[in-house]
């Protein structure tokens, strides 16, 4: 966060802190070598494989992810003593919320007084919620206040709040002069706090990829099996969030008896120290990636060149241990789903399914609309500037936070649901699954419109009257409608099962631990063999389980889809 006021930690913490850094990025770091390993090996064996039929049929959009710039004047906690102060704030298009003293200092382009990416927040528009969430922080928080030194939070109701908490950061504390303006806000930085922390898993990068998997390897390692938001973020991002969740039970015991004052006093210090100590953390953190970037590019150009001609050994080596393991583990397999994974799986699925359904007939409906207005606009002999601003507010509708909440409340309507069902597999990433949901919708929504003006564009010609180009665009709109329910069939499928591993494949692997482990001795040396870190015998062991379940979601997502179809069939009807 910038603007800081100096560091409350001493040079022995801040030391400290560096050296926690240093011990994650050394048991870390191998972790992601293999993973790095592992990804080019997929990469080499997906380009030599059968090439699958191309998958889209709309025209992909090539802008970046972005969210809409939003800014405009509101009221914000700030200062020593913290206090009420006009500020201008300004969400920038890559997630960075700044804040000025005044309107005129950004226009100037002066720096801001502070400035934040939004990984990691909440927007919370209740002050009664947010002082609830503020009292929980330390243990005596929520005590009598009355003997307390005044509170700027309790001075008076605060008007339109927004509050932006973090778990790891000082929580930032607006107001808006109206609740149009707290509302525009609001969908404005959560379309901000989505953009940065799924930054990893829009990626198509293997190196991305490999630092997910990566991730997920480490902490199994460390005994944490499942799944939850802390892949949220950049990786620098992901790496500190890690570390602080390692670092907050002694963080706590060391620190929350010595902090001063009382209440929610003590709970502001609290986020501030928190916040000293994140920013130390996320800085090494960066550095140390930074650093390793040299030896990561190095690594992946020696093992494409290294890989790539023994190819075909490795992969019938992994086909044949595969094999074998698949016949050691199958029992306790068939086991574990049959006990525990087949009851829960068809209604997560169903919620899944249901869910995402609804989202993206939600995307459907909106595309509809906005193509319909353009043919009225057409038909109805419009000017050419009414005409031209029609077709940039089309071409803007995935960005447009307002409009395109129609869609996402759809991904937000199940997380209660789905975040019960999960829970007894150890999957706590429902943030992450809300904020998958959501960037699909708006990928599918971009391919479309982008689909929809470029086939335009293509058919429409000036010698064309205004009933031929209305003809024309017919066309284009069922063809870009037709495309539309393709891509999304096989997005929403690919949604699905990506998620159904997410939340079973970890607790899969923790359950099978104890009984198969020792199976895996048995394979080491054969694979150990091959001299190259791309196998391993742990990874084709987690490739064998995760083929076993993929085979109990195929089964449970057709019967729900056969489902789903039959309960929308009409049923028989009695003309009259």
């Amino acid at each position: 966060m910038g603007g800081r006021p100096s560091s409350p930690l001493d040079k022995q913490q801040q030391q400290h802190l560096k050296d926690q850094v240093d011990t994650l990025l050394r048991n870390f770091l191998p972790c992601y070598r293999g993973q790095l390993a592992a990804s080019v090996l997929r990469q080499i064996s997906r380009e030599l494989g059968p090439q699958e039929p191309a998958r889209c049929q709309l025209l992909r959009n090539k802008k970046l992810p972005r969210v809409r710039e939003h800014r405009g004047p509101l009221t914000q906690l700030r200062g020593h003593p913290p206090q009420w102060q006009p500020t201008f704030c300004v969400l920038r298009g890559d997630g960075r919320l700044e804040w000025f003293s005044h309107r005129e200092e950004y226009e100037n382009g002066n720096r801001p007084l502070g400035s934040t990416t939004l990984t990691g927040y909440t927007v919370l528009t209740s002050q009664r919620e947010y002082l609830r969430l503020l009292d929980a922080l330390c243990p005596d928080s929520s005590r009598d206040h009355t003997q307390e030194e005044p509170d700027p939070l309790l001075d008076r109701p605060v008007s339109s709040p927004l509050f932006l908490q973090h778990p790891f950061c000082q929580h930032l504390c607006f107001s808006a002069a109206t609740g149009e303006a707290q509302r525009a806000w609001r969908l404005a930085l959560q379309g901000g706090i989505r953009l940065r922390g799924t930054v990893l898993q829009r990626s198509q990068a293997p190196a991305a990829h490999a630092f997910l998997d990566a991730i997920r390897l480490y902490r199994q390692q460390h005994g944490q099996f499942g799944n939850d938001d802390v892949t949220l973020g950049s990786d620098a991002e992901v790496l500190t969030s890690v570390l602080m969740r390692e670092l907050l039970p002694a963080l706590r015991a060391q620190t929350l008896p010595g902090l001063r004052g009382a209440g929610r006093a003590r709970a502001w210090a609290w986020t501030k120290l928190l916040d000293a100590v994140h920013a130390a953390v996320l800085a090494g953190a960066s550095a140390g990636l930074r650093a390793f970037q040299p030896e990561k590019d190095e690594l992946l150009a020696a093992l494409e060149k290294t890989i790539r001609p023994d190819m075909d050994q490795m992969l019938r080596l992994r086909a044949c241990v595969a094999a074998r393991l698949k016949a050691e583990v199958q029992s306790p397999l068939e086991s574990c789903l049959r006990g525990k994974v087949d009851a829960q799986l068809p209604r997560i699925t169903q919620t899944l399914l249901s869910t995402v359904e609804a989202e993206l007939a939600a995307v459907r409906t909106l595309l509809t609309q906005g193509m319909d207005r353009l043919f009225r606009l057409l038909r109805g002999s419009s000017s050419s500037t009414q005409l031209r601003k029609e077709v940039y507010s089309f071409g803007e509708m995935p960005w447009d936070p307002e409009l395109m909440q129609i869609c996402y409340r759809e991904a937000k309507r199940s997380r209660g649901q789905l975040g019960q069902l999960a829970a007894p597999f150890g999957f706590f990433g429902t943030q992450s699954l809300v904020f998958g949901a959501q960037d699909l919708a708006q990928q599918l929504m971009a391919d479309a419109v982008t689909t929809f003006l470029q086939l335009a564009d293509q058919c429409l010609t000036t010698t064309l009257d205004c009933d031929q180009a209305t003809q024309q665009l017919e066309r284009v709109r069922g063809r870009v409608l037709k495309k539309f329910q393709s891509d999304s069939s096989s997005a929403r499928s690919r949604f699905i099962h990506g998620w159904l591993l997410c939340i079973f494949l970890p607790f899969v692997l923790s359950q099978l631990e104890p009984s198969c482990k020792a199976e895996l001795l048995k394979f080491e040396g054969e694979v150990l063999a091959v001299g190259s870190p791309a196998l391993t015998i742990e990874g084709i062991y987690e490739d064998v389980v995760r083929g076993f379940l993929l085979q109990r979601i195929n089964r449970d997502v057709e019967t729900e889809a056969r489902r789903g179809i039959c309960s929308r069939q009409p049923g028989p009807s009695t003309e009259v």
